[in-house]
């Protein structure tokens, strides 16, 4: 019985007082994912667009980045943060659309930086695609 119990017990998320943080976000050919956190690093909310319930290629879309930016920011405003500085990921479809939709959520944006890895000529690319 003591068992049932604790299984049913839902850990409490404690607030945490952080007023300016760093969003990630990850857009992929497939995904977008927005993750924010404080300075250091230290995740406080995360959203995705296949978590928002898109599946398949309507998770690469801008709208499903715009919902899925808009639900981590409004994750992220419980726990105090008003100004964020944004590290933008990736080639996909969602990038400026989750811009967009963190900025009218209420967040302060204070700078943009594009970090996509770029190679030095690293590794082979696969094979062209042929349709």
């Amino acid at each position: 019985m003591a068992k049932q119990a604790a299984a049913t017990r839902v850990k409490r998320r404690e607030r945490k007082n952080i007023s300016t943080g760093v969003v990630h976000v990850n857009a992929s050919f497939n995904n977008t994912m927005v993750t924010i956190s404080d300075e250091q690093g230290n995740a406080i909310a995360w959203s995705s667009a296949g978590g928002m319930g898109f599946k398949g290629s309507r998770k690469s879309t801008p709208y499903a980045a715009q919902l899925a930016a808009e639900d981590a920011a409004k994750k992220a405003m419980e726990h105090g943060l008003q100004t964020v500085s944004v590290e933008v990921r990736g080639p996909g479809s969602g990038r400026e659309s989750a811009l967009r939709a963190l900025q009218s959520a209420g967040l302060t944006v204070t700078i943009i930086r594009d970090v996509t890895p770029i190679p030095h000529n690293g590794c082979r690319p696969r094979k062209r695609r042929r349709v």
